[in-house]
């Protein structure tokens, strides 16, 4: 399927694990990618990935939760490729603390790269997401609707993404822009593959965080995207789409 010919899609968080996926798919049919990630080395991996592939993609590092940087980062995007028509926010970073442990500084760079950074990027894009009649797919988690042991920072920042794109949703639905999240739980990926928990932590909590079956690799959370994207998503809007293998059922 192609279900992306002649459109432009923004991922952040490419260079590694569910943005890499995402971008993956998205180029395998058919859209022109804008890669963006902190990581400049891993977001021109990504992209030779996709040219290599036979897509068009662009590399471009920036720091999502910079306002300056993010201004820039959509100016970059229009000046390649002249307009935005999907837009996924799967930037993010996780660290487990004990709650009562976890310093200032520490809380407030998870919520910026999480909450602030999808913030300033929809804010930026809404205005051509409108112009092209395009869409947004934010990344929250499992751990917005249930409980994370130690991860008190990052649920916070996911719960607020998940109340932020429904916000989103109604208030330009009737102008033609759709907002969904995904929450994946269980996701193989190098930032869930060796999670620093605290010393003392007991392990065993997290088998309240495991799908059935196992983890899947992040390839399942882009499918899912990738139909929330394209006009196959077009009656979906304000929803939060689990992918995470019936550990929440």
């Amino acid at each position: 399927m192609k279900r992306f010919e002649g459109r432009v899609a923004l991922v952040t968080g490419a260079g590694s694990g569910i943005g890499r996926a995402v971008a993956l798919r998205l180029a395998s049919e058919g859209a022109s990618v804008f890669c963006v990630d902190l990581q400049r080395a891993a977001v021109e991996e990504t992209a030779a990935q996709l040219r290599a592939a036979g897509g068009v993609a662009h590399a471009h590092a920036c720091d999502v939760a910079d306002e300056a940087a993010v201004r820039a980062c959509i100016a970059a995007c229009l000046g390649t490729f002249g307009r935005i028509d999907h837009l996924s926010n799967m930037a993010g970073i996780l660290r487990f603390d004990h709650f009562h442990e976890i310093t200032l500084a520490d809380f407030r760079r998870v919520v910026d790269v999480n909450l602030v950074g999808t913030f300033l990027m929809c804010r930026e894009a809404i205005p051509h997401l409108l112009a092209s009649g395009g869409n947004i797919v934010n990344a929250a988690s499992t751990s917005a609707l249930a409980g994370l042991p130690w991860g008190g920072a990052y649920s916070a920042s996911k719960g607020a993404v998940l109340a932020m794109t429904r916000t989103i949703a109604i208030e330009y639905g009737r102008a033609g822009l759709r907002a969904n999240c995904v929450c994946p739980g269980d996701i193989a990926t190098p930032m869930s593959a060796a999670p620093r928990l605290p010393e003392d932590a007991d392990r065993r909590w997290l088998a309240r965080c495991s799908s059935l079956n196992g983890p899947r690799g992040p390839e399942v959370v882009a499918g899912v995207i990738a139909m929330l994207a394209s006009d196959d998503g077009a009656h979906i809007n304000g929803e939060d789409i689990r992918v995470d293998g019936a550990t929440l059922s």
